[in-house]
């Protein structure tokens, strides 16, 4: 499916490479999975996942081979960047079929969209959010089972990592195109993802570093919501699009149909 969409985008008009927008939405969603990584649903589940996609026993992780450790975190990461890279996708290329000439008035939409993203996020609009949705079902432990753990990890709905890529979606639909969605998605991934490497990498580290954290979970959450917010702010009050417009006149020199 994404090859598909993927495809059919490469044979139109070349567009900007880093348009103005890109500019502004990847480093949004690199944050963005850098603070779902850290977040309470996420963060004390580490020791568990990379236990399971390993295959080693958590009392063993430590001193476990860090090849294998690597092995079975780049595994669990393909699966659920499957997943996200898909949606994005998906998303873009819904956002290039109906946006038209309605673009700005589904931008702001969007952007009342992910201002609520954030507040719910921050845990000031409790509710569905607050509920979480896991496949309890899982594969058979070890690097076999990782991909397929990390598909399971992808479909599933927390209130800490559910906002958060929800609000990359809107991201993705507001680029408007497959391609554009699917590298938003990616590096969303990139954000989420990189931390598991560097825990299998240095597990006695992370587990240091991990402590820290979580002393200060409320500032992760604030920091979150915080960007989600202003996100929104900035597409409802129409400042997303002169600061794209700003930004195109850097970038007219790099493209590539995507």
């Amino acid at each position: 499916m994404v090859e598909h969409l993927l495809a059919a985008e490469s044979t139109g008009v070349n567009t900007t490479v880093l348009s103005g927008g890109l500019l502004i939405a990847l480093p949004i969603a690199l944050l963005a999975g850098l603070v779902s990584f850290f977040s309470p649903c996420v963060l004390p589940l580490v020791p568990g996942y990379l236990s399971y996609v390993t295959g080693v026993s958590g009392a063993d992780l430590a001193e476990a081979r860090r090849g294998r450790m690597v092995a079975g975190a780049s595994l669990f990461i393909l699966g659920f960047t499957a997943v996200f890279v898909s949606t994005g996708a998906l998303f873009g290329q819904f956002g290039q079929v109906f946006q038209g000439e309605n673009k700005e008035i589904i931008t702001r939409v969007m952007g009342v969209l992910v201002i609520l993203l954030g507040l719910f996020f921050m845990g000031w609009i409790p509710g569905l959010t607050m509920r979480e949705f896991r496949f309890h079902k899982k594969p058979t432990a070890g690097l076999l089972g990782a991909p397929v753990l990390g598909v399971l990890f992808g479909i599933g709905w927390t209130p800490c990592m559910g906002p958060t890529l929800a609000a990359v979606g809107t991201l993705s639909i507001n680029e408007a195109t497959a391609g554009r969605g699917a590298l938003l998605t990616a590096v969303y991934c990139l954000g989420l993802g990189v931390p598991f490497i560097l825990a299998a990498v240095a597990f006695r580290k992370a587990l240091g570093a991990f402590g820290w954290v979580k002393k200060h979970y409320a500032w992760v959450m604030r920091i979150g919501g915080g960007m989600l917010i202003l996100t929104g702010l900035l597409l409802v009050t129409g400042m997303w699009f002169s600061i794209v417009g700003e930004m195109q006149t850097w970038t007219n020199g790099f493209t590539v149909g995507i």
